[in-house]
C-alpha cells in the first residue's frame, strides 16, 4: 500500500525547493541532495497551505520558486531577481511580521491515495530516465574503450612493422659492414701482392 505524502521544502543555490513524497529520505534523492539536509536544518516538513497544494497537485516532482522569495512554487521557474542583494532581501524579509498562518489544505483519502499513486508513477519515471542515462553513458564507455582498444591495437601493430624493418635494415647495414671489411681484406692483400711484383720488375 502507497505511503501517505508529506510536503518537503528546502533551499538549494538559487532555488527554494519543494516536493510531496512519503519520506524525507524520498526527498533527499528527488532534489539529489549529497547530504542529509534535514540534520543540517536546512529542510523542513512544511504545512503552508499554498506549498501543499502546490506539491501535491505534482507529487514526486520538484518543484521551484526563487529563493527567498514568496512566489508560487512551479516545475520551472526564474532566477531570483536579485541577486545582487538577496541576502539583505532575506533579512529584511526575516523582519516583516508574518501573515497569519492558515491551516493545511483538508485532503480526502482519494486525493490522499492518488496522490501517492502519483508519486510512485514519477519515482519510477525518474528510476527509468536514471536507467536510460546510465545505459547512455555505459555504451559510451564501450564506444571509447572499443575505439582506445582499436587505435592501441593500429599503434602496436604499427611498432612491430617498424622494429621488424629496422632489425632488417640493420642487418643489411651489418652484412654490408661485414662486405666491406671483406673487400678492404681482399684489397689490401691484393695491393701488397702487386706491389711486390712491381718490386721484382724494377730489380
Amino acid at each position: 500500500m502507497a505511503r501517505k505524502l508529506k510536503t518537503f521544502q528546502t533551499s538549494l543555490g538559487f532555488y527554494d525547493l519543494a516536493i510531496a513524497a512519503p519520506s524525507m529520505k524520498a526527498a533527499l534523492e528527488a532534489w539529489g541532495a549529497g547530504s542529509n539536509l534535514f540534520h543540517q536544518g536546512v529542510a523542513k516538513e512544511t504545512d503552508d497551505p499554498d506549498v501543499v497544494a502546490a506539491t501535491m497537485s505534482r507529487p514526486g516532482v520538484v518543484l521551484k520558486r526563487p529563493a527567498g522569495s514568496n512566489g508560487r512554487f512551479a516545475e520551472h521557474s526564474d532566477l531570483p531577481s536579485d541577486l545582487g542583494s538577496a541576502g539583505k532581501g532575506r533579512l529584511r524579509e526575516g523582519h516583516r511580521a508574518k501573515p497569519a498562518k492558515r491551516p493545511p489544505p483538508e485532503i480526502s483519502e482519494r486525493e490522499a491515495r492518488k496522490a501517492a499513486a502519483d508519486f510512485e508513477k514519477e519515482q519510477k519515471r525518474r528510476e527509468a530516465e536514471h536507467r536510460r542515462e546510465e545505459a547512455a553513458r555505459q555504451r559510451d564507455r564501450e564506444r571509447r574503450e572499443k575505439a582506445t582498444a582499436k587505435a592501441q591495437a593500429l599503434l602496436d601493430k604499427a611498432e612491430r612493422e617498424h622494429a621488424n624493418r629496422a632489425a632488417a635494415i640493420q642487418a643489411e647495414v651489418e652484412a654490408l659492414e661485414k662486405r666491406s671489411r671483406a673487400e678492404d681484406d681482399r684489397w689490401e692483400k691484393e695491393r701488397e701482392r702487386l706491389q711486390a711484383a712491381l718490386r721484382r720488375a724494377r730489380e
